[in-house]
């Protein structure tokens, strides 16, 4: 890496800001290794204030306009689940209400939606004090710990109170758990028994990535092939590695590319400068392999730093990935793979 040039990064146009990575559920396909276990760490409201303002004149509206929200655009205010703390959510509405950040809305899992009155009164204050809208997340991974009942009345009093800004992800999934007739929570081995394979993973988006790479390549009732590391030598980050939309800024002042947990492209709150000077190959090596999208340069780099390849493959090209960087945080000393809780709670 010695006398490489400066790594480029593209400034933020949308992203999630991830509050704590704590949440009410530990789903088996979590990208950022989300659990109860994980240390709460909330941001703390002058860490927000700070982070926001960095954003502030960067974040771009929904094609809609300001006042409405879509996936790839605005701020959305995430987790972990970010209803585990109502208090700090309702001051980060506040603030991006202050700083004009347009197309805001929460991500949730409805777990705290079991009081018809109660989820009204809570959605309203967020409304009034300038959130646009909501996305409730939907899929048979969240259905293990959050009654469906609950996700109905979320998604019933969400539409009530933002319209058209109430998201649904995935809608697919909550058509078949309607038609279903589906009430309180199901195991995902149930799910899988009932639906199958085949129609689990169809017409339904899906990335193996996070803790997916690990605990679904275990699960004896979806069976997915295994690669050789060869295979993704020839393939490219899809969605891109390096992109302007829907990165990620988590509690710990870390400036996330994208789904890519456990990296961190630098402080967030230093955007501008971060901006400006870009990276550092030789400060940063795993970066700096890993936006040229050097897949197999990454591979070597590990090798070198005793990781050796699986005998049973891998899932995916982000399985290979996040295999060769968690190797590597016990190797320590890579400032870049942050924070390192992530890769202790894959498993």
């Amino acid at each position: 890496m010695r006398g490489q040039v400066r790594k480029a990064i593209p400034a933020p146009v949308s992203g999630g800001l991830i509050l704590s990575y704590r949440c009410s559920a530990a789903c088996q396909h979590c990208m950022y290794g989300c659990t109860p276990d994980w240390s709460a760490d909330w941001i703390s409201e002058e860490y927000l204030k700070s982070v926001l303002s960095s954003l502030c004149g960067k974040i771009v509206p929904s094609p809609g306009g300001p006042d409405t929200v879509s996936l790839n655009y605005g701020i959305h205010l995430t987790g972990g689940e970010p209803f585990l703390n109502y208090g700090l959510l309702l001051s980060a509405c506040r603030m991006c209400a202050e700083l004009d950040i347009p197309s805001t809305f929460v991500e949730t899992n409805c777990f705290w939606c079991a009081d018809e009155d109660r989820t009204r009164e809570l959605l309203l204050r967020l409304r009034d004090n300038g959130l646009k809208g909501m996305l409730v997340s939907v899929n048979p991974f969240y259905l293990e710990y959050v009654p469906f009942e609950r996700t109905r009345r979320a998604i019933r009093i969400g539409r009530e109170i933002f319209g058209r800004n109430l998201m649904v992800y995935q809608l697919e999934y909550y058509r078949r758990f309607t038609e279903a007739g589906i009430e309180g929570k199901v195991s995902l081995d149930d799910y899988f028994k009932c639906e199958g394979q085949e129609r689990f993973l169809a017409d339904a988006e899906f990335f193996l990535l996070g803790r997916a790479c690990y605990r679904l390549g275990k699960n004896q009732n979806i069976l997915l092939p295994r690669y050789s590391a060869e295979r993704f030598f020839r393939e490219r980050c899809i969605p891109p590695f390096l992109r302007s939309w829907h990165n990620h800024f988590d509690n710990y002042a870390n400036y996330v590319p994208g789904y890519c947990g456990g990296i961190s492209l630098g402080d967030i709150r230093e955007l501008d400068s971060l901006l400006e000077k870009g990276i550092d190959p030789d400060e940063y090596p795993v970066l700096a392999l890993l936006m040229e999208e050097d897949l197999e340069g990454l591979l070597m780099f590990g090798m070198r730093h005793g990781y050796t390849l699986s005998e049973e493959g891998y899932l995916s090209r982000c399985h290979l990935c996040i295999d060769i960087r968690r190797h590597l945080v016990e190797q320590g000393g890579f400032r870049e793979l942050f924070p390192v809780e992530f890769y202790r709670h894959l498993d």
